[in-house]
């Protein structure tokens, strides 16, 4: 009896019930509706989006963002039952997004570590843009990440959250893309 009084009690996970008629109401400009959506699942947005995130900063910042992303898109949700699973995407896009821009290397710094003039003109930069176009979205990040950004493979597929085999088979692919390009052009 003791050994059962001692026992701790087994942690339920807190089912968020949303009212679906919450979004309909947001798109209309009710705040009241999107404070109570807001005090409901905030929490959990909080919680989804510091697992994604590198920081707590960021996880605030894409909760933030989130919430402005429902207010601004909340006339697009279509009623299936599941509104936290439509916020969930919502909040894990944002983190997605972010992640890439932090791996972004832009052109312009690309184009100063190639040594192009000041009206970005240059042979050099023109080669670089047609061997890049050659590229997917995510092989251009990680060639791009790693040959000019300086950074290592595993950081790239610690920030784009893939494995290290994905990382270094879309660097080598996009590499041999590239040369491929360029010896058309050649």
């Amino acid at each position: 009896m003791l050994a059962a009084a001692a026992a701790p009690p087994q942690v339920r996970r807190k089912e968020i019930h949303i009212d679906e008629t919450l979004l309909p109401r947001i798109a209309q400009g009710d705040r009241d509706a999107f404070c109570l959506l807001y005090e409901q699942s905030r929490a959990a947005v909080y919680a989804y989006c510091l697992s994604l995130a590198d920081s707590r900063e960021d996880a605030e910042d894409a909760v933030q963002e989130t919430y402005l992303k429902i207010r601004a898109a909340a006339h697009l949700y279509r009623p299936q039952g599941k509104p936290m699973a439509w916020i969930f995407t919502i909040a894990r896009n944002i983190c997605l997004m972010k992640h890439r821009e932090r791996v972004h290397v832009p052109m312009e710094e690309a184009e100063r570590e190639l040594g192009a003039d000041e009206h970005g003109a240059t042979e050099t930069r023109l080669t670089l843009e047609a061997a890049l176009e050659a590229l997917s979205g995510e092989e251009r990040e990680i060639v791009i990440a790693h040959a000019l950004g300086g950074m290592k493979h595993r950081e790239i597929a610690e920030r784009l959250r893939l494995p290290l085999s994905t990382v270094l088979s879309k660097y080598n692919r996009g590499l041999e893309k590239m040369r491929r390009r360029l010896e058309g052009n050649s």
